[in-house]
């Protein structure tokens, strides 16, 4: 069984937990950090609210129903449609929606081998 790492993530009083392939996870923290960092100075309308990474461990047990736990695939996915549909002119959105596709496509091909075994 590959050995995971957990990110949480915080969006106002919402936690957010996404399990992500151990080698990835500081990938996400640092991408979310830096989306964060530089979602203020997008000025179109429909920017994506972004949680913040808050802490990263390497065992979780979630104890209330209302917490989920989400593969990082699943969350990148997610991420990639919000930054993909926003209509940006005066930001080079480009630079961004590259950083969040090279992890979305590290994290397809971690998940294929893992379902071919290869790791």
């Amino acid at each position: 069984m590959p050995k995971m790492r957990y990110v949480m993530l915080q969006q106002k009083q919402e936690l957010q937990f996404v399990e992500m392939p151990e080698e990835y996870a500081y990938q996400l923290s640092a991408l979310n950090l830096r989306l964060n960092k530089e979602i203020d100075k997008l000025t179109a309308v429909n920017v994506p609210d972004l949680p913040l990474a808050i802490a990263e461990c390497d065992s979780l047990e979630l104890l209330r129903e209302e917490h989920s736990l989400e593969s990082g695939l699943a969350y990148i996915n997610r991420l990639e449609s919000a930054f993909s549909s926003i209509q940006e002119s005066n930001y080079p959105l480009i630079s961004l929606l590259t950083e969040i596709r090279a992890l979305q496509a590290q994290l397809e091909q971690w998940y294929e081998e893992e379902e071919e075994g290869v790791h």
